[in-house]
């Protein structure tokens, strides 16, 4: 008889009754839980690894204790719930990329790849600093504010230095009837009436060409080349000077604007400056000047023939 009576017993806790643990956290009561191996693995996972994302790691200083009993079938597990309230007294650690230049951070990023390919661009965009700008891994309790590959790449480039070759810029020497090739191409700065010619007379040497047209005509570059002179000098009033070989020069002189700057980089047909009558003027023009080697030539042989 006391083997059925256990028997019914036992039989009853089954259908009634079914095997849980009860959580606990800091003495505190936080639920229940069927399996406590799956609770406790996945709180272990998030302190190890993080969430996969930005967060690396985890401390966690205290862990849930687990007490086995028995409860009617109703009462329902609730691991979310246990879960987020373990990991709310955690204090994550976020993993980043920090993007450094002279030992100073200066950029975050969430990937390695991220920082691969900004210290790619700048190489392949040959940043001065590309040598000296490099990334490492970071942890910290702080989370970053990332900033985009674009971003940072405009932000840390830095223009190699131009090195400017010096052009010795001498006083022209005259050369009457030279019309040898120049070796490039030259194109009309401005179109207008030719009101002065090269060569010699009463009061000097003329050499260079003036077309008169109206003030403000942009002056086009009659070639390709680097401007080595743009300032104000003396008779000639605002003057740009281009250097096209190392010995073709072009001047443009009395402009009333100069557009360029030395050591830029210029094509031919690119507006440099525009008509004037500053300095040595009556009117507006263009005093036009191609020197060879320091040696003026006419430019009617080469334009406005």
């Amino acid at each position: 008889m006391l083997l059925i009576g256990l028997a019914i017993i036992g039989f009853l806790v089954f259908v009634v009754y079914r095997p849980m643990y009860s959580v606990s956290l800091n003495g505190d009561f936080i639920g229940y839980t069927e399996d406590r191996s799956k609770l406790q693995k996945k709180i272990t996972n998030y302190m190890n690894k993080g969430d996969n994302n930005t967060i690396a790691f985890v401390e966690i200083d205290d862990l849930p204790e687990y007490n086995l009993c028995l409860l009617k079938k109703g009462l329902t597990a609730n691991d979310d719930e246990i879960f987020s309230k373990v990991i709310s007294s955690g204090v994550p650690y976020y993993k980043y990329y920090a993007i450094i230049e002279n030992n100073e951070e200066k950029y975050y990023v969430q990937s390695y790849t991220e920082a691969e390919a900004i210290i790619d661009q700048l190489k392949q965009q040959n940043s001065q600093n590309k040598d000296s700008v490099t990334y490492t891994l970071k942890y910290g309790t702080e989370l970053k504010e990332f900033t985009n590959k674009e971003t940072a790449v405009a932000a840390l480039y830095k223009q190699m230095p131009v090195v400017k070759k010096k052009t010795k810029i001498v006083t022209a020497k005259y050369v009457n009837n030279s019309n040898s090739a120049l070796g490039i191409a030259l194109a009309q700065p401005v179109s207008g009436t030719i009101t002065s010619r090269f060569g010699r007379r009463s009061s000097g040497t003329h050499t260079g060409l003036d077309i008169a047209t109206s003030l403000g005509t942009p002056i086009r570059a009659a070639a390709s080349g680097t401007v080595i002179y743009s300032a104000y000098k003396g008779s000639y009033g605002n003057l740009v000077i281009i250097a096209h070989t190392d010995s073709i020069q072009t001047y443009y002189a009395h402009c009333s604007k100069l557009l360029v700057n030395v050591g830029q980089q210029v094509n031919q047909g690119d507006i440099i400056a525009a008509v004037g009558s500053t300095g040595n003027s009556t009117g507006p023009h263009l005093h036009l000047e191609i020197r060879v080697n320091g040696e003026a030539r006419n430019p009617q042989y080469y334009l406005y023939n």
